[in-house]
Parts: structure tokens; C-alpha cells; sequence
């Protein structure tokens, strides 16, 4: 049987605002009176470093810190996903467009299109920080990490990410495939035309009320009163909440001059493609 296209991607670096655009698209998709849960949010939108979903596929129960047995099941666990009988198959990622060890993160012959979300780094830096219980510092360092990763735990298997600049060329690059780019910054300033553009490339209908009702049940100030009152499961060890407040330019009173230099330094080409040199 041949492979089937049925991966809709939903690719970001980390603290990019990937939840939040899979909290929309649970929204849109279910339209219901009153706001999906967050916790039930990966039923719409699984992730590709589930550990459970790699012992599915083996069988077995598997050891997430040998790399060699976890890349050797990924295209097992992704051709089970598309083996599922439905024509699209949203699954959120952080790797990065490429190989590891010979074996492609992102399977084309598996992929029906991609959106990618870009975030200006210097409030990923921010964000990475205080997710990962990092100074400032570290995290800039960490996006200019060729080998940056998001080591496995027993419930995840490990996530390749690379620099910054790499993971967003990654994936934007011209592909086989149909691919969206959205600002998480327009997302921001103009949801209601930005989630448009998202529910078009998958080729879902807009109605704009209850593109609205989305938009209004996915609001960073709805996630976290959620999170105040049942926890997230994607919550870190290191930080009181997954959500923060939501807000562009973060950095410019967090970061010092010198490591909004550094991380310009490191980044430029590809944050003046988006522009991010400009503010």
C-alpha cells in the first residue's frame, strides 16, 4: 500500500506560539458555546515526541534516550498516523526540516502540507528562558546551538531543533509541498485575518463568527485563567505557568544591549528576511 499524504505539520522552534495556534484550530474545529480544554487540546493536534505512540510502534516498551532505536521507529509512528483513515493529520513539531543520522525528521512522502510559525528570537530567548529555567544568556546561546535539542524524559522522546536561523530556514525553503509562514507577531496584531489565512491553507471554510468565538476562546487571557484552575500538562518543571502574557517586544525591557547585539549578531540574515531588524 502506497504511502499516503496525510500530515498537515504544525512547526515551530519552541515558544514560537504553537500551542496557541493548535488551541485556535481545537476551537475552530469543535465550535462549541464554551472554550476547548486545554488539556484536550493534543487531540487535534498530536505531537511527534510522544513516547507512548514509539512503544505502540514497537510493540514494546522502549528506552527514549537511545536515539538510534527511537529514529529508527519515527517513520513507523508517522505512517501509523496517516494509516488512521483520515484525510488530514495535524501533528505539531520542533524538529527541524532534515536528517538525523540519515533518517529524514519529516518524511515528504508522508507530508500534505506545512505551516510554520516564526517568532522574533529575541522574545523566543525570553520565553526559552523561562520555560526551561535558563538565564537569559544560556538561551541565547542555546538558539545558536547547532546540536540544540529538547533532551527525552520518560514521556517524550527527544526534539531535534539546531540554531534558530537553521530551523527557520528549514522550513521555509521552498518544498514539494504547500507550505504556510505566519508571523506569531501578525497572529498577535491581526488574529482574525492571520487564523484566517491558517484555516484557508488547510482548506477548512471560514465562517467569521465563529472564527471570532476562536479567536476569543484561545485568548491568552482564557488559556490562563484555565492553567490558574486545572494546570497544563505541558507545563515545565521550571516555570509557575506555560502561559505568559502573550505580548510582542518582550524583549526590550528583559534583554540587556549586549545580548540583543549578540543574538543580532548571530541571527541577522534571517531576521531581516522577517522582518525583525526593524524594530
Amino acid at each position: 500500500m502506497a504511502d499516503k499524504r496525510g500530515i498537515v505539520w504544525l512547526a515551530s522552534y519552541p515558544k514560537s506560539g504553537n500551542t496557541w495556534t493548535r488551541i485556535f484550530l481545537a476551537n475552530y474545529l469543535v465550535n462549541g458555546d464554551k472554550p476547548v480544554p486545554i488539556n484536550q487540546a493534543h487531540r487535534f493536534a498530536m505531537g511527534d515526541s510522544v513516547a507512548k505512540t514509539y512503544a505502540m510502534a514497537a510493540q514494546t516498551s522502549i528506552n527514549t534516550g537511545d536515539l538510534d532505536q527511537v529514529l529508527d521507529l519515527r517513520g513507523r509512528v508517522l505512517r501509523g498516523i496517516v494509516a488512521n483513515g483520515a484525510d488530514v493529520n495535524f501533528v505539531k513539531t520542533h524538529n527541524f526540516q532534515g536528517s538525523m543520522t540519515g533518517r529524514l525528521l519529516i518524511p515528504k512522502e508522508l507530508t500534505r502540507s506545512a505551516v510554520y510559525i516564526v517568532r522574533n528570537p529575541l522574545d523566543v530567548v525570553v520565553s526559552y528562558a523561562r520555560h526551561f529555567g535558563l538565564t537569559h544568556k544560556q538561551a541565547a546561546a542555546a538558539l545558536s546551538n547547532v546540536s540544540n535539542w529538547i533532551a527525552p524524559t520518560g514521556d517524550t522522546v527527544g526534539q531535534f531543533l539546531g540554531r534558530w536561523d537553521q530551523h527557520v530556514k528549514s522550513w521555509t525553503v521552498p518544498a514539494d509541498y504547500p507550505q504556510l509562514i505566519l508571523r506569531y507577531e501578525d497572529l498577535l496584531t491581526d488574529p482574525v485575518q492571520h487564523f484566517a489565512n491558517l484555516l484557508t491553507h488547510i482548506g477548512i471554510p471560514i465562517d467569521q463568527l465563529r472564527l471570532k468565538k476562536a479567536i476569543e476562546f484561545s485568548s491568552f487571557k482564557e488559556l490562563s485563567q484555565q492553567e490558574e484552575k486545572g494546570g497544563f500538562e505541558e507545563k515545565s518543571q521550571f516555570t509557575k505557568a506555560f502561559f505568559g502574557k502573550g505580548q510582542a517586544a518582550q524583549w526590550k525591557s528583559a534583554l540587556s544591549p549586549e545580548l540583543v547585539m549578540q543574538i543580532r549578531a548571530d541571527h541577522g540574515k534571517t531576521m531581516e528576511k522577517f522582518g525583525y531588524l526593524d524594530e
